[in-house]
């Protein structure tokens, strides 16, 4: 799941996953972060979710996908559009 926040100079995308659907650690990847896993890990939340939040320019579009543990790359359900192979949120 998305959710979103448009603040005075940027745009706030968090990735919401359920805490444990995948097992183990995910991280979201894309050109946000130049495809590098690790940089945003989702975290535990208090409502029984985890997530991560990224700050993305206004008007903007970006790829991304979710990597978990043992190289299992996945995708978001509720991506506002797909690329071919990623996912694509829109700011």
């Amino acid at each position: 799941m998305l959710e979103r926040k448009r603040l005075k100079e940027h745009s706030q995308v968090t990735f919401v996953l359920p805490a444990d659907a995948p097992p183990g650690s995910v991280c979201v990847v894309g050109d946000f972060n130049d495809w590098q896993p690790g940089i945003h890990t989702l975290e535990p939340r208090a409502d029984g979710m985890r997530a991560v939040s990224v700050a993305l320019p206004d008007n903007s579009v970006h790829s991304f996908r979710y990597l978990a543990s043992g190289d299992h790359w996945f995708d978001e359900d509720h991506a506002d559009d797909h690329d071919g192979t990623n996912n694509r949120v829109h700011t």
